[in-house]
């Protein structure tokens, strides 16, 4: 696998960051917010997507796993770290790097749903449509793309590639 080129640099991405953060802050003014970033992709979007929201807000992480064959999932999903704070209540918004056949997000919603939350939304720095197998309601999109391989702000190819500031094509 080789990196073939830019898709997204890092002034794109920090604009329209800035842009949701905006729009976000202006959403939930005098509600209380939850920011639950989804690991490992989202850790980074997560930290500049919070610093541009101009709100008191919490912050969390959650884990999913999926079984399978490390290529594709099984359906199987379940979560391997889940939120510490009390969600009942609160407007919880899952933030994710890359919504891409919509399987994991889909559950993730029903799933919070059992918590009492005012509200789940998602919010997501890549809405990707070339594999997507579950329709998902994406309520915050930095960036809609077709398809490709994608690495880089989060994203990875086996660990790796997370730290890039800009996002990038592979192919190989």
């Amino acid at each position: 696998m080789e990196i073939t080129q830019t898709i997204l640099d890092s002034e794109q991405i920090k604009d329209r960051i800035s842009e949701l953060g905006k729009q976000i802050s202006s959403d939930y003014k005098g509600k209380k917010l939850v920011l639950l970033g989804i690991l490992n992709g989202a850790f980074i979007f997560l930290a500049d997507l919070a610093r541009a929201i101009d709100l008191e807000l919490e912050i969390d992480f959650i884990r999913v796993a999926s079984y399978g064959d490390g290529v594709s999932t099984s359906g199987t999903i379940s979560l391997s770290k889940k939120p510490e704070i009390d969600l009942e209540g609160k407007e919880v918004l899952l933030v994710e790097d890359i919504v891409d056949t919509g399987t994991t997000l889909s559950w993730l919603n029903e799933y919070f749903s059992q918590f009492n939350p005012a509200s789940v939304k998602i919010c997501t720095l890549i809405d990707k449509h070339e594999r997507r197998e579950i329709d998902v309601r994406v309520d915050y999109v930095g960036f809609t793309l077709d398809k490709g391989f994608l690495i880089g702000y989060g994203l990875d190819y086996a660990q790796k590639y997370r730290n890039l500031p800009s996002v990038h094509a592979m192919e190989g």
